[in-house]
């Protein structure tokens, strides 16, 4: 053979290899990648801290009267709940974690309202309560014989 086929023939080899040796490389990434990721899915732990108190939390937000004061945050947070719970059971295990710390929080939200319409309710009952009893006040006679502090009388002039 020639030189020059020679020198086409090794470049070619050389070619191939270079080839097969990128194709092993990038073979060899793409299994690591997928066996750490796979690792890194079996290794989450499972949510179930975050589902526990989202749920005590909901719980808590029933028994808050947060229905009458925050329907809105506490259907909310038993819709996260549950979504949370199901991403639990289907193994999105991040998933349930994001939903249920959201849950949490929207249930601990539905009870700081209720907790402030209650504080309401009873500041509007006190307010009336004492509007009647100045009415009240305004309303009654002097007693007699007893004209109150103050009260100048024909016998308080006479010294």
């Amino acid at each position: 053979m020639s030189k020059a086929a020679i020198f086409t023939d090794q470049l070619r080899r050389l070619q191939r290899a270079s080839s097969q040796r990128a194709r092993t490389a990038v073979l060899s990434a793409a299994a690591l990648l997928a066996a750490s990721a796979l690792g890194a899915c079996a290794s989450q732990p499972k949510p179930t801290a975050q589902l526990v108190r989202a749920s005590t939390l909901v719980s808590q937000a029933e028994k808050d009267e947060a229905q009458r004061y925050a329907a809105a945050d506490l259907q909310r947070a038993r819709d996260e709940l549950s979504s949370a719970q199901t991403a639990e059971s289907d193994g999105k295990y991040d998933n349930a974690r994001r939903l249920a710390d959201r849950a949490a929080v929207d249930a601990d939200l539905a009870s700081a309202r209720a907790a402030s319409g209650k504080a309401a309710q009873s500041a509007d009952q006190v307010r009336h309560s004492i509007d009647t009893l100045k009415q009240q006040l305004q309303q009654a006679p002097a007693p007699s014989g007893n004209p109150g502090p103050g009260a100048s009388g024909p016998d308080q002039d006479q010294q």
